[in-house]
Formats: C-alpha cells, structure tokens, sequence
C-alpha cells in the first residue's frame, strides 16, 4: 500500500493557509503562456543591476537592460545561422544566461553543461545530442574535437548582429521543450533530461501570484540580493538564478571560486540577503565562522532557546562581519547534516531547505519559511503529489515533472506518470518528509540485513580525528559488508580507537569492520556538493584486501604544491623546505593557501603561513584536517606560532579615489610632475601606433630608480594617466605610515605627512614582499572596478645593474585574476643616466608596447615569465 501525500493530507490550518496561495490547479489559462516571456520583465527593469560577478579580484555588474539586448541579439544570431525549433545548442562555461533567454525566444534547446564538468563527459554529451551550435569559454573549446559551428563566450557581443530580436517564435508554447540537462548523479550513468515551459511555471507561476500579494513590502527592502553559488546546470541553480531574480528585479551575485573568506568577504560589501549554497559551501562557511570567532561555539550554546532577536543581540559581532542586511540561508542540491542546519539555525538565519531532483525540473517539498520543521525537507508543495512505496521509496508525480528523456539521439517520451526517484523517506505525525537516503546506497548483508550508510556515518563523525567518512558497500569472503572510508588525523591505532568507540552505538548487525584512510586532501563531490560515492566505492574495494591501504600511496599534499609550483620534489620527506627544496615562493604561498582554504574548509592565517619552513611543519599546521605523509617519517610537533609584533598591518587607502583628491592630484599631474619631468629629464616617449583601450590595463615596468613612476605617468596618454593607481612597497608605505626606520627623528616626524601625500598624489597602495598579498590583490580589482588602471613592477625591487630582473610569479596570477590587458612600458637609460649624475641625458627612452591579453590557460609563473620575455624584447 501506498501512503499518498500532497496538498490536502497531513497539513494544518496554518500550512493550509500558507501553501493555498501558492496553488493554482491549472496551468493553462496562466498568465506567463511560456518562459520567454521574462525577457519583458528583463527589458521593464532594464536600468537595475541584474547579475554581478565576482571573478578573480573584479567584479563584472550587469543590467536587466544589457541582459535582455544581448538575449535579443543573440535570438538574431540563431536566426542568420538559420536554427529552428528544436534544433539544439550546447552551452558550456560562464556567462551564458544570455546566450540562453536567446535559445527561449527562437524555440531552440539549450543543452547547458556544468563549467567545471570533464571534457570526456562533455563529448559524449556532443554526440548523443548532435548540436547545431556550441557556445562555450575558448579554454573548454579547445578540449573538444568536433567539426560543429562554435562561438566563444568570451566578448560573445562581439560576434552578434547589433539589432537585437525579440520576437518569440509561434512554435514556442507551454509544452515546447525547452533545454536538455545531462545528469550523472553520484551513482549512475549520465542521462538527459528534457523541460519544458509548463515544468517552469508549475513553480514559477504560482510563486510570481504570491510574491505580488507582497511587492510593497519589497520595496522597503529592494533590491533583494542573492549570493548564488550554485552551477546553472542544475535545475535548484537555474530556479535561484533564472526563474525567480526578474520577478523581483533582484540581483544575483555570482561567486567563481566559494571560499568561505571570499563569501563572508562579499556578504557585508555587497549587502547581500540570501545566500543560496549547497551542504558543503555552508560547512566550510562553518568552519571559518568558528576560526574566525573563537568563542561563537560557546556563544551558541548560550543563546540556544532564545528568541531569534535576543539571538542577533546576542551574536551582533558575527551578523556585524556578515553583514546585517543577511537573513537567510537557502540549501539544495545534497542533503543537509543535522548539526549543520542546527549551527544556522542558532545562530538566527532562517535556512530553507527543500527536495528536487532534475527529473522534478524544481522543488517538490519545501520548508515553511517560518515555520522551519528542524531536520526536515518540508512537506509536498501545491500541485505536486507524493507516495511512499512500502519500502520508502518517494514516488512524485504533477506538472513540473519531465515528462521526456534524451537517449541514444532522440526523445523519448516517459512511460509512467509516477516517477520512482529512488529516494528513501520517512513521513512524521505533522507532515513532514525527512531524508532517509539513497535507496540503492541500502547495504543489504549476506544475512538479509538493510544498512543505512548515514547511520554509520553518523556515529563515526562523531569520533575525534573523524573529518570525513563515507560508507559504502564491498564484497568480502563473507559477502556484502559495509567498509567505511574515511578523512583522519592520527595513527592507524587511534582509527581502530574511534571505530571501537562508533561501534558501541550501533546495533550488532551495524557494525564497522572495515576501515580505510582516503589519500587525497578531500572527498570528491560534484559541482553541487554531492558525493560522489561510486568513486570511493571502487578505491575501497579495490584496496579493501591491500596492505598499503594504511598509507596512502601519493602524498597529496606535495602533489598539490609541485603543481603549484610546476617542478618535482626530490623526494617524499617531510623535511624538504617549501622556499629550497620545493621553490614555493611567497605568491606561490598565496596559491597554496587558496587551494587548501577550498578543499579543506580551514582558515590558514596570512602570517601563520609565512612561517612554515618545511613541508613537515605544513602538515602538523592543517594536521587536524588531513592525513599523514606516505613516507614513514615522524610527525613533527605543530610549529608554535605568536603573531609578531613587527609583522606590518598593511592599511588600503579608499579616501583617494573621493573626487577631491581626485580633482587635486590631476591638478598636480598635468600642472607641477609633468612640466618638472620634461624640464628635469625631458624623456622621449614612442609608443604603439593605436590608441590604447579606454577600459583598465595592468601596466608593467622595469624598476630602476625612485622616480620610475612619475617617468610612466609623465609617458602616458592623458586619459589613461588621471586614473592610474601605483602599487608601492607595503614595508616601505608601513614604515612612512608609522613614522619609523627613515634615518633620523626629524624625519621619522614628518613621514606620516610625507604617507598621506604620496598616497593623495600618486594613488599608491601596499604590494607587501613577504606576507598578505590577498589583500594587495583585492584592493587592485576594486581599483580596476572603479576604472583605474594598476602600475606594478614585476621585479619587486629596483635594478642595481640596470638588467631586467626575473619577474615574481605574482603578477601573472594577478593578471589572471584581473583579466585586463597587460600593457608593457620599458624604461631606457635611467641607470646610465643615474651613473652619469647627469640630468636631461639625450638617451632616456620610454616605450610604450602593445597591450597583451591574458592567456587564461597558462599558469601563473608561466605568465610571468612570458611577461618579462615581452618586457625584455621592449627593452631592446
């Protein structure tokens, strides 16, 4: 027997009352008659921001208005490339919402692919749909090997008809099928999965009734923003993405790589109110949370049961660093952990999670939003029916189910009106849905017993030294057993300790035999934080009956920093020195930090890691979150670290860029530097025959003397010198800030004087030598946000010889990051001139080279050195 639940079972008057305006019971006499009608509301609020990404160290803003013309013109490209209906178009990267709403207007299918999926996935998704167009960033271009018609995401504008088309085509109706998304899973083969309009607006629809019973409350509020780290690929990325931000005007925030210090970074400047994340970005949003306050783990413990405003009174440092205008936490894509929807949930967020899968198109159950069931996926939405099978089996079906598939090259209509999602779930007394599990995750024993991984998961997690653990189902000589994999710190004697200590809450038909340590840093998870299980099940089955399964067999930590650093280790020692043995620099450091930051989800302090010498003290400093070395050395003693008093706290200056100063230091450019240059020196200046761009540049030099910056800016076109910000030494701007180290009292007195007037009149800010580079490089996007173009010199310190210097690795990472073009300026005759004493010599050059756009694909010290090869022929 069936138990069937939908909108008129197990609810309360409240729900009932809630949910019933969200519930329309038919969809074709709807106000929206397909989705391409949002391309009006993008064109009605086209002076709003409607997407901001966030990318490297810039921020790329977007409006309604410039969406929607770019969504036209694309239309129009579609139509001179002669597709129809129903022919097919392969979106793979970034930036392509607008290329989509084009797909939407002329009734062609979109196939999106996640930005970060493989390129063996990607092809075979080529083949089974057969494109007629593929639009995709250069670098995922140029791993495919086709001869199908293709266009670049990157300046994708520049390659559109410049009148747009915004006509919908007839063959566009609510049943037209609108985009094909290819699933893997975390446990089966890839499938493709065909929407329609209706699918859409079976969610859509009702919402947009709703919220306009609410708008003018909205305006107190407007312009909501969402910090949205999902993939559009997904159908939960889309609906927090697409669907819902026009009806709003809201704006989405786009994050390329979610740290958790660039999220908690983002959420106050950018007055973000609802971030939407999967389980995993929120757990390492957790983690630095508890790194950064130190005492907030207390803190909720003692507001746990306070009301929610009591709470924020309770916790305003942290809603302070987060921003107070954040309220909310929205999470899909994977399942929640209980102790996690309770960290937020303490803390005063209101976390809404729901229950989707792409073969739903959207959400089937969600949480009353204030009525939150703790440990819930909420109960079944309008318009949507649920049974449990007797085995607990979710089974769903209504209008926002697909109703197709796409297999072996062609469409496939579904069978049933009842989709199996293979999902367990259990209902409680009030209506609630609570997650169970994957039903083919059920480890059924050569004895007849089901086991439900979470189960087991969850009393080892609880163990110390436990990161991580997954469990999953092996044969042995005694049949299915299951054998957990696991992320520890510590010797195989206290995993056994913590096993041990799992076992004695679990029943005996539960208990974990069979352990193994996971060699990488983390657990693989898909681009929606799903774990991917069918990868640790084939690693511990095939390593279950090994000897080495103890120690892992690469040591991923030295792995991850030769690939920084693109040389071999000699050997696998945890004595080997970052700086001599493995030539990691202080930007490679910076790297490093990043990467470990992300995969592990600590917060590495800048300073902290500046002090590591050897790849030993590396590991004992992240040793609580991963896993010994495979070399059989002892582990060293964590590195003490007391943060130095003489370590300089660098201070980025924004009151430069007031127009004030601004006004004054043109003044002071075209009036006093550039007549005492031409009268002092009197450089010749060549430069490239076209006009340089008006948009930022990042402008790289030789570095011979003091004076160096005063030459360029004397050098430079007029409207390109008004806007230059100057990166200086942070020692040297610390020491002037602070009055220190200039040579004699007198001096020491007037440098604070003498900092805010460099500061004023050239613009400048810290590019500190040895530690906090992160800082220096998000200072530099803001700059470039705001117009300015970056003058840096690569080689990090003046030429005593006049030689050009090898370049710091730092810059191609920070061209990278900028992703401007690089314009070259060599400086001749400065250390002859410095030699001879002597001023206005006939022979001091400044050429100015052509702009150089960044090689997205190379590595960051690939690029350096490709950078000074290019300054390096300038100066010849």
């Amino acid at each position: 027997m069936y138990r069937t639940f939908c909108i008129n079972a197990d609810l309360s008057d409240g729900d009932r009352k809630f949910l019933a305006g969200l519930h329309r019971p038919s969809y074709y006499d709807s106000v929206r008659p397909h989705l391409a009608s949002l391309v009006d509301d993008l064109l009605r609020h086209s002076t709003e921001t409607a997407i901001v990404v966030h990318r490297g160290t810039r921020r790329y803003p977007t409006t309604y208005g410039e969406l929607a013309q770019l969504a036209g013109r694309f239309a129009a490209e579609l139509d001179r490339r002669e597709l129809v209906p129903g022919d097919r178009v392969l979106l793979w990267g970034a930036k392509w919402i607008a290329a989509f709403f084009g797909c939407l207007l002329r009734g062609v299918i979109a196939v999106p692919l996640d930005a970060a999926g493989n390129p063996a996935f990607a092809q075979r998704v080529l083949a089974d749909v057969s494109p007629n167009l593929i639009v995709a960033n250069p670098n995922l271009l140029s791993t495919l090997t086709t001869a199908i018609p293709q266009l670049s995401l990157t300046h994708l504008a520049d390659h559109l008809p410049a009148t747009p088309n915004f006509a919908v085509s007839d063959a566009v109706t609510l049943d037209t099928p609108f985009q094909i998304i290819f699933t893997s899973g975390t446990t089966s083969e890839p499938k493709g999965i065909v929407h329609t309009h209706r699918n859409v607006l079976a969610s859509v629809q009702p919402i947009e009734d709703e919220i306009a019973k609410y708008r003018r409350y909205e305006r107190l509020v407007h312009p909501l923003r969402f910090l949205h780290t999902l993939p559009l690929s997904h159908v939960f990325g889309q609906f927090m993405g697409l669907w819902l931000p026009p009806l709003l005007a809201a704006e989405i925030h786009f994050l390329d790589q979610p740290e958790p210090r660039r999220i908690a970074a983002i959420l106050p400047r950018e007055r973000i109110s609802v971030l939407v994340a999967v389980p995993r970005i929120l757990e390492l949003l957790q983690t630095h949370l508890l790194t950064r306050f130190p005492s907030l783990a207390r803190q909720l413990d003692q507001a746990s049961g306070l009301p929610v405003l009591k709470r924020w009174w309770r916790l305003r440092k942290v809603h302070s660093a987060l921003g107070w205008k954040f309220w909310a936490v929205i999470s899909g894509g994977a399942t929640l952990p209980a102790d996690l929807e309770a960290f937020y949930n303490r803390l005063g967020l209101a976390l809404i999670q729901g229950y989707g899968m792409t073969e739903t198109t959207a959400l089937v159950t969600l949480n009353h939003p204030f009525k939150i069931g703790k440990g819930s996926i909420g109960k079944a939405l309008p318009g949507r029916e649920v049974r449990l099978t007797p085995e607990g089996e979710m089974q769903v079906r209504g209008d926002m189910l697909a109703s197709s598939t796409w297999q072996a090259g062609e469409m496939r209509p579904r069978e049933t009106d009842w989709l199996s999602t293979g999902d367990l779930a259990a209902i409680d007394p009030s209506g609630e849905l609570r997650f169970l599990g994957r039903k083919g995750d059920v480890i059924v024993t050569a004895a007849g017993m089901n086991i439900h991984p979470a189960d087991l998961e969850a009393a080892l997690s609880q163990q110390p030294g436990v990161r991580a653990c997954a469990v999953v189902p092996c044969q042995t000589p005694s049949g299915t057993e299951p054998v957990a994999v696991v992320l520890f710190s510590g010797s195989g004697e206290e995993l056994q300790a913590a096993t041990y200590a799992a076992n004695q809450n679990l029943a005996a038909y539960q208990q974990i035999r069979h352990v193994l340590k996971w060699p990488d840093l983390s657990f693989p998870y898909t681009s929606t934080g799903k774990l991917l299980r069918r990868v640790l099940a084939d690693w511990a089955c095939q390593n279950l009956n090994s000897q080495q399964h103890s120690a892992p067999t690469q040591d991923s930590l030295l792995h991850l920093i030769t690939a920084i650093t693109g040389r071999s280790a000699p050997s696998v020692d945890d004595r080997l020195r970052l700086s001599e043995d493995l030539h990691l620099d202080s930007l490679g450091r910076v790297q490093l930090q990043s990467e470990l930051e992300q995969s592990l989800g600590l917060v590495l302090d800048d300073d902290q890691l500046a002090t590591i010498q050897t790849l030993g003290d590396l590991r004992a400093l992240i040793q609580p979150e991963t896993l010994p070395t495979a070399a059989a050395a002892e582990t060293p003693t964590p590195p003490s670290f007391e943060p130095s008093h003489e370590a300089p706290i660098h201070h980025y200056a924004h009151w430069p860029w007031l127009w004030p100063i601004r006004v004054a230091r043109i003044l002071f450019l075209e009036l006093l530097l550039r007549p005492l240059v031409w009268l002092l020196a009197a450089p010749r200046v060549t430069g490239p025959q076209s006009p340089l761009p008006d948009s930022p540049l990042l402008l790289i030099a030789n570095h011979v003397t003091a004076y160096d910056g005063a030459l360029i800016l004397y050098a430079l076109p007029g409207k390109l010198r008004r806007r230059v910000a100057v990166a200086m030494s942070g020692e040297m701007l610390f020491d002037l800030r602070h009055g220190r180290n200039q040579g004699n009292v007198l001096l020491n007195l007037l440098a604070p004087a003498g900092y805010r007037l460099i500061t004023a009149l050239f613009n400048v800010f810290p590019l500190p030598r040895a530690r906090g580079f992160r800082a220096s490089f998000d200072h530099a996007g803001e700059a470039m946000d705001r117009g300015y173009s970056i003058l840096i010199f690569p080689e990090g310190t003046r030429s005593r010889d006049g030689l050009l210097h090898p370049f710091r690795s730092g810059i191609g990472l920070l061209a990278q990051e900028s992703e401007v073009p690089i314009l070259p300026i060599a400086l001749l005759g400065l250390h002859e001139m410095r030699a001879a004493r002597r001023l206005r010599p006939n022979h001091l050059e400044i050429r100015i080279g052509k702009p150089i756009p960044v090689d997205e694909r190379a590595k960051p010290s690939d690029l350096a050195a490709s950078l000074a090869q290019r300054l390096h022929d300038l100066l010849q």
